[in-house]
This record gives structure tokens, C-alpha cells and sequence, in this order.
């Protein structure tokens, strides 16, 4: 999850998650510049040089940390430092570096502000992202079309390489799977970004993949959890999803071992879909005093009680509950910390919220391969704020095999434990 972030969009500091992200963003894209713009400088000169052959115009470590201004909020850059030893024929002065993006005494940059949100809804296609990195830069900034290349390519290369890293060093006991639909390019119209994410050992989120597939595709579902596996991931022991058999199925394929969790934030939609708008309030707190309750005695209690108000005028709505009680309820077999996270899958929610925000206007831009990348980038960015999850050292003990009951250690493996 998204460190704490309110119903209104601001986090524990009162700051709005998207300025987070901004800033995160804003403080990469400039130190990438500022180096290529050095890299660049030092490349041109380095025919310059003394009697002795030695470079005239070389590397000199960084400048101390410096605070820039921007709309969301200041960016702190340690600037790269130029030792150019060239005299000017004329005055006799020595020759300086000076950067055409930040100035020396440069401490609020407008410019930045105003090209961030460019960057993210233009992409990572060198062909829109260009010309939002030229409104960041200036065409006076001595930065090659060669020069933003190498820049932009970054990112689909860390997106590549994320696709194919080993995951047998990451033992994810818990996993969310849900199906996104940001609006953006993709390969197909009806496809969507089929995403993991899940909780280490240690009690800490990660995301585990992103892929392009269909949300009801058995196959789609399959494919992702397959490639997992070959990379070297273990059967998880909860997943919490959706209401999409299709990723039940693969699951059960894929990942036979691994215990299923309807998210209750979907299936209270899927609900309310299916009654009257008269009758949805009285049924919504119907509901949340299933999943809310102490325990899982009182929470079938509730389900029948659900079922003989509501049954007898609307069974459909009925049975999508009383239909899936085993996967509805199975958090109650897990840690009592760690049923607020494992009653819905919140946490791919909320990160992709904020991502939706901001790939909102890109819908066409940019080449799937780049719309994945941009997400993925996003995604890693909100991912440094992800907290663990509650009580994370029970985490180890539900991998080791411990049994839990109404949230309540009952049996602990000494065996697997030590």
C-alpha cells in the first residue's frame, strides 16, 4: 500500500501521493540530465589537452547538495563538478563549466515543474518524450538527440530487466492479482495489465509482474503465473483476487498448493449490482459485518443472516455470497494483523490509482512497450513507499507451516520455526 494515504489523497505529512511521485520523478529525471549534459561537455573537449597529454577538461567529484523549488516541492541534487583547466586566448581567464540546465545559484526551477507531468503522460516512446524532455532543457542545453536517447532507453531497459529477474531469492507467502485497466496503449482492445504483488518473508510488499493479458483469460492468468514459476517462484499460501475464474484455474494449475481469497471490496460491488439502489444500503453494512467480524463463527452467523433478509427477493445477490463462503472467509486462518490486509486486494488499488491518474490523458500515445514501461516505472516509484505489513513477523510463521485459528496462534511447528 501507498504509505498511509487518506480518502482525500494526502499522505501521514499532508502531502498529495502524485506530488510524492512527481518529486521522486523530478529528482531522477534531473540528475540524469545534469549527468548526460557533463558527459556530453566532457566528450567534446576531450581532444583538449597539456604538454603532456592529460586531459584538459575532466570529472571533479559533486557539488555539495543543493535545494530546487518546484511545484511539488523541493528536490534536493548534487550537481556534477567540471575541472576544466582551458585558459581563454583573449582575456587570459580560465575557462568554466556552467550548466544551461540548473545555474549555480539557480534554487527554484519553474521549468521543472512544468515539463514533470509531461515525462509520465507522454511515455517513454522516444518520439513523444522528446519533446517534453526539450521543454525541461532548452534547446540551448547542449544535450544530443543521441544524448535523450540514451536517457529515455533506461527505463525500458529496467522494465526489461524486471521481466526476467530471478525470483527464487523471493518467497512471496502472500500474493494480490488483480486485473488493471489504465488507459493506455495495448496490444489488444480488450487487454488489460494483469499485476502481482506480494509480501516477503519479512513482511515487506513487492512487486512481483506486470503483464499485458485478458482479466477473465484462464490462459492469460496461466501464462504470467507459469513464467513466474520458471524464474522461480514458490507456491504462495493466500492469494487474494477478484471474482475472475479465470485466475482461479491457473492458480489452481500453476499453484496448486496456494489457498484462494475473494477480495471483499470486489464481490461487495458485484453485490450491489445485483439489488435495487433502495435496498444496497441496508445490505452494504449487511455485508461488512461479515468480514468485520470477530471471528469466523460470527462471520457465518452473518452470512446466514444476509441470506434469510435479502434471499427470498434477490438470490442472485444472495448466492454470490453465500455461493464462495470458504474463499470469502479464508483470512480468518491467518494472522488477526493481517486481515485488513488479506480481505481485499487494496494494495494494488490504491498504487494503481495514483498510475491511472497519471496515464489518464495517454490513451493512444506511444507504443505498448512503452506504455508498459511508463506503468512499471510509476508502480516502482510509489513502490519505495509501500509499508510492510502489520505484525510482519508473523509472516515466518505462517510460511513455516504454523496454524492459525480466528487470527489466533494455535499450533506452532517448533521444527520449522527454529
Amino acid at each position: 500500500m501507498l504509505s498511509v494515504v487518506s480518502e482525500d489523497g494526502t499522505t501521514e505529512s499532508g502531502t498529495s501521493l502524485i506530488d510524492e511521485i512527481v518529486r521522486e520523478g523530478a529528482r531522477r529525471m534531473l540528475a540524469a540530465a545534469l549527468e548526460a549534459e557533463v558527459e556530453q561537455y566532457i566528450a567534446e573537449l576531450a581532444s583538449e589537452r597539456d604538454e603532456a597529454g592529460r586531459r584538459l577538461v575532466v570529472r571533479n567529484g559533486r557539488h555539495r547538495p543543493r535545494s530546487v523549488t518546484t511545484a511539488a516541492g523541493p528536490v534536493e541534487v548534487a550537481a556534477p563538478r567540471v575541472n576544466d583547466k582551458r585558459v581563454d586566448a583573449e582575456t587570459g581567464e580560465r575557462e568554466r563549466f556552467s550548466s544551461k540546465i540548473l545555474a549555480p545559484w539557480c534554487r527554484k526551477s519553474p521549468k521543472v515543474s512544468e515539463v514533470l507531468p509531461l515525462l509520465y503522460l507522454h511515455g517513454l516512446s522516444s518520439g513523444d518524450f522528446v519533446p517534453a524532455l526539450e521543454q525541461f532543457l532548452g534547446s540551448a542545453a547542449g544535450l544530443s538527440p543521441a544524448t535523450v536517447t540514451r536517457l529515455t532507453k533506461q527505463w525500458t531497459a529496467d522494465h526489461a530487466a524486471f521481466q526476467v529477474r530471478d525470483l527464487a531469492g523471493s518467497d512471496y507467502v502472500y500474493v494480490w492479482a488483480d486485473g488493471i485497466h489504465p488507459k493506455i496503449r495495448l496490444s489488444q482492445t480488450h487487454s488489460c495489465l494483469l499485476v502481482l504483488m506480494g509480501v516477503r518473508v519479512d513482511g515487506t510488499k513487492e512487486l512481483i509482474a506486470i503483464a499485458e493479458g485478458l482479466r477473465e483469460s484462464t490462459e492469460s492468468w496461466a501464462d504470467l503465473l507459469r513464467d513466474c514459476l520458471r524464474r522461480g517462484m514458490r507456491d504462495p499460501m493466500l492469494v487474494v483476487g477478484d471474482g475472475a475464474m479465470g485466475l482461479w484455474r491457473a492458480l489452481a494449475e500453476v499453484f496448486p498448493q496456494a489457498r484462494h481469497q475473494r477480495c471483499w471490496v470486489h464481490k461487495i460491488r458485484n453485490v450491489m449490482n445485483a439489488l435495487p439502489k433502495s435496498a444496497q444500503p441496508g445490505a452494504k453494512k449487511a455485508l461488512q459485518e461479515i468480514y468485520n467480524a470477530e471471528d469466523r463463527d460470527h462471520a457465518e452467523k452473518a452470512v446466514t443472516a444476509f441470506g434469510k433478509t435479502y434471499g427470498a427477493k434477490w438470490p442472485k445477490a444472495v448466492k454470490k455470497i453465500t455461493g464462495e463462503v470458504d474463499e470469502l472467509l479464508a483470512f480468518y486462518d491467518f494472522p488477526a494483523a493481517h486481515w485488513i490486509h488479506l480481505r481485499t486486494t487494496n494494495p494494488i488499488e490504491s498504487t494503481f490509482s495514483t498510475v491511472k491518474l497519471r496515464t489518464k490523458v495517454t490513451r493512444g500515445a506511444g507504443s505498448p512497450t512503452a506504455a508498459l514501461a511508463m506503468v512499471f516505472k510509476l508502480v516502482e516509484s510509489a513502490q519505495q513507499r509501500w509499508r510492510a505489513v502489520t505484525a510482519p513477523h508473523l509472516v515466518a510463521l505462517v510460511r513455516a507451516g504454523n496454524r492459525f485459528e480466528n487470527g489466533h496462534l494455535v499450533e506452532r511447528d517448533e521444527t520449522l520455526a527454529a
